[in-house]
């Protein structure tokens, strides 16, 4: 995964309303920053494997950054 799509990714998660991420389940969550990511950016299916697996990997940290968007 190159640097764009890393930077891009984590825009997504940062622009996203918490409220929306809080209330998804992991699976849903994933698929959502995915479908966002890849209006922005052309993947391949390589590459929605590598990002759905490095996603699942973060989904905790992305649901502590949501949640203090919160209650912010």
């Amino acid at each position: 995964m190159n640097t764009k799509i890393m930077r891009q990714l984590w825009s997504i998660i940062d622009e996203s309303p918490g409220k929306t991420l809080v209330g998804l389940n992991d699976s849903d969550l994933i698929n959502q920053i995915l479908k966002k990511l890849s209006a922005k950016q052309k993947l391949s299916s390589e590459d929605c494997g590598a990002i759905n697996a490095y996603l699942s990997s973060r989904i905790l940290l992305i649901r502590e950054i949501a949640e203090c968007s919160v209650s912010h």
